[in-house]
């Protein structure tokens, strides 16, 4: 098979390749890395690639298969994984200086599930820096540019994720998503991504960024594969104390169930300026699309929405500040030589293995948690933050899911915000609220701009309802095609 043909497949239908013997977990894997040596160089997703352990789980995937043995449900499924993840023995460095040779000794949760299920690891993907940023451009290590145009970015931080997607590099992905970090690039690389509810995946083994509002996310081709590889890394864990033990449902199960008589909710503060003319229309269509589906469209207010990105700004900063703090040169990570007492270790190692929007971060964090601070910024963005989540929970009063734009912009040229933290913040106007709520939210494709840029469609969900927010993701892409359109 040649390597265009096999890159073309989405995980689910890869998956009934193997089982039937068309192909091999070997073809898969050695196909695909073929693809990588070409497109690589360009896309630049990858931190590290595990072609040898790739390989070698590959081989035991089909030796098992010829055995007739009974197989997990991503048995040869090549997985890319965000680069905040921890694997035992592959390196995990969250793009950082201060944890360029950091090799952790164990699997975070989610690992352990992909494992289980037998899938492949193939490497760690590129992202911002620690996870803040919008656009993998923050990145101690490399620039991830975006499929579609090597000119612009693929968003972020887990843009190295999206970028391997899109790019035929990678089947399926993880991610992980604090303000919309899983969504955002789906949408500007035109993939789906999913964020679940806070608490439905187990955080065990992310590195900490803002612990109230961290989720692994996933990255796949279809809505189909998100089910898919959601089934399998979801579920309670003894190991993360916000891990919610709630029952879980069978996703692909309920993905063709009909949509008909189903509310949609249209937020109109996610329609006003600064939204680009062509990601209004394609949205827009795509609610003549639910109509046509027989689901009921109503206008709705979330009126504390022009406050989120403040929040956000406050309380994800001031828990990345006390996050941070672990990495001190002291137990492990980067520490500088020659320094002549404790204070000089620490600011040195601090200064030399952080990077600049890191640096920003802390400090923003441990200003609005200092004294005196305390109650002006981070308690009054706490209580700000339950008005948000207030919100929601009267519009689900009326609505069953919200529509809305992913990203109020296609992806941008590479470059063309560094100068501006502001401007690159507002990214995440549309998904930092189901962040700061904790409710689920997706991002899937749902049209292309005139210079053949992607654009996202997002839905929200109340919290665990993840099996209605793919079903009606799934609606959608039944009737659209926008999803199979790959870059040259």
């Amino acid at each position: 098979m040649r390597v265009a043909e096999l890159i073309s497949f989405t995980g689910y239908q890869l998956q009934e390749k193997l089982l039937s013997r068309e192909l091999t977990a070997q073809e898969v894997v050695e196909g695909l890395f073929a693809n990588i040596e070409e497109v690589e160089p360009i896309v630049r997703a990858y931190l590290l690639l595990d072609r040898e352990g790739a390989v070698r789980k590959a081989q035991e995937v089909d030796a098992r298969l010829k055995k007739g043995e009974k197989l997990g449900p991503l048995a040869g499924i090549p997985v890319a994984v965000k680069d905040n993840i921890c694997t035992n023995g592959l390196r995990t460095t969250c793009a950082s200086r201060i944890l360029e040779n950091f090799i952790p000794p164990y699997d975070a949760h989610v690992i352990e599930r992909l494992k289980e299920a037998d899938a492949i690891i193939i490497g760690k993907t590129n992202l911002d820096e620690f996870a803040m940023g919008s656009s993998t451009e923050n990145s101690a290590f490399k620039l991830t540019r975006n499929p579609w145009d090597p000119k612009r970015i693929p968003g972020g931080s887990s843009g190295g994720s999206a970028a391997a997607v899109a790019a035929g590099t990678a089947f399926i992905a993880l991610g992980s998503d604090t303000g919309g970090s899983v969504r955002q690039p789906a949408a500007l690389c035109g993939v789906t991504g999913l964020k679940p509810t806070y608490g439905r995946v187990s955080r065990y083994g992310l590195v900490a960024f803002g612990s109230s509002l961290d989720q692994i996310g996933t990255i796949t081709r279809d809505v189909r594969d998100s089910a898919l590889l959601l089934q399998i890394i979801a579920g309670r864990d003894s190991r993360d104390s916000t891990s919610a033990d709630v029952p879980l449902p069978d996703y692909l199960k309920e993905l063709e169930k009909p949509v008909k008589g189903l509310r949609l909710g249209l937020p109109r503060e996610y329609f006003m300026e600064g939204l680009n003319d062509e990601v209004r229309k394609a949205v827009e269509e795509a609610v003549k699309v639910y109509e046509g589906l027989g689901l009921s469209v109503k206008e709705i207010s979330l009126p504390h929405t022009p406050y989120a990105v403040a929040v956000y700004y406050i309380i994800a900063t001031a828990e990345a500040s006390s996050n941070l703090a672990r990495y001190d040169g002291v137990r492990y990570g980067h520490r500088t030589p020659g320094a002549q007492n404790i204070i000089e270790m620490y600011s040195c190692t601090r200064a030399e293995g952080f990077g600049r929007e890191v640096k920003r971060r802390i400090m923003l964090g441990t200003y609005a948690l200092s004294s005196g601070y305390y109650e002006a910024y981070y308690l009054k963005a706490s209580k700000v933050r339950n008005l948000i989540r207030q919100d929601f929970s009267r519009a689900f009063e009326t609505v069953d899911f919200i529509l809305c734009p992913t990203s109020p912009t296609p992806a941008f040229k590479l470059g063309e915000r560094l100068a501006n933290p502001m401007e690159m913040y507002l990214c995440d106007i549309y998904t930092i609220p189901a962040n700061l709520a904790g409710i689920p939210g997706i991002s899937i494709p749902c049209g292309f701009t005139k210079e053949n840029l992607p654009i996202g469609l997002q839905l929200m969900a109340r919290h665990f309802e993840e099996a209605g927010l793919l079903k009606v993701a799934r609606a959608y892409e039944r009737e659209t095609e926008w999803h199979l359109r790959r870059p040259v």
